[in-house]
């Protein structure tokens, strides 16, 4: 390279490291970065997620208190479902909807059937240390799921479902949507924005 790299040119390495699983090569690099004392909040984000994906607690804690000092605040995770004229947005978690049992119930209803065709939920998704079964319980209530269960209750049988994502989908959410997708015979995708 006829030039030292940069934050960005590391960042992407990194990126491609975590992309084909070579977690052994993204901790060094992670480490390297980190030493480099990016500037990028979406480099802290990606080194605490490396971290998080080789269950290295210690340094996913340093990086959250260093982006705490440094007051860098990631935008929760949020999906867009649009019906007609109205648009409803859902927060990872959130509990607070209007039709939260009904999209909880739906949602149940379609996590039981997925199960039974073989669905094995990917917790490798869930950067904290949890136990097995809350990491489910965290993917279980991801804003995209809660914005497709809200669109098969309210929108027209047969048509399409598009959700927008502010961030990346996660790999288990894509594969519960091809079940879903399998189980109601409907076009369901969701995209980043």
């Amino acid at each position: 390279m006829p030039f030292e790299p940069d934050e960005a040119a590391w960042a992407a390495l990194l990126t491609a490291c975590k992309a084909h699983k070579n977690t052994q090569m993204a901790i060094r690099i992670a480490d390297h970065i980190l030493n480099l004392k990016p500037k990028d909040t979406s480099t802290y984000i990606l080194l605490s997620n490396t971290y998080a994906g080789g269950s290295m607690w210690e340094n996913v804690s340093k990086v959250r208190k260093l982006m705490g000092t440094m007051e860098f605040r990631k935008e929760p995770g949020n999906s867009c479902i649009e019906l007609g004229k109205e648009s409803h947005v859902f927060y990872a978690g959130e509990t607070s909807h209007l039709m939260k049992s009904e999209i909880f119930g739906l949602l149940l209803e379609l996590d039981i059937e997925i199960k039974r065709r073989g669905y094995v939920p990917d917790t490798s998704y869930v950067l904290h240390d949890l136990e097995q079964s809350e990491k489910e319980k965290q993917l279980f209530w991801h804003s995209e799921r809660m914005a497709l269960a809200y669109g098969l209750l309210k929108s027209v049988p047969g048509t399409a479902i598009r959700i927008v994502k502010n961030l990346r989908v996660c790999g288990d959410c894509h594969n519960v949507f091809k079940y879903i997708c399998n189980i109601v015979r409907r076009d369901c995708c969701s995209r980043c924005q």
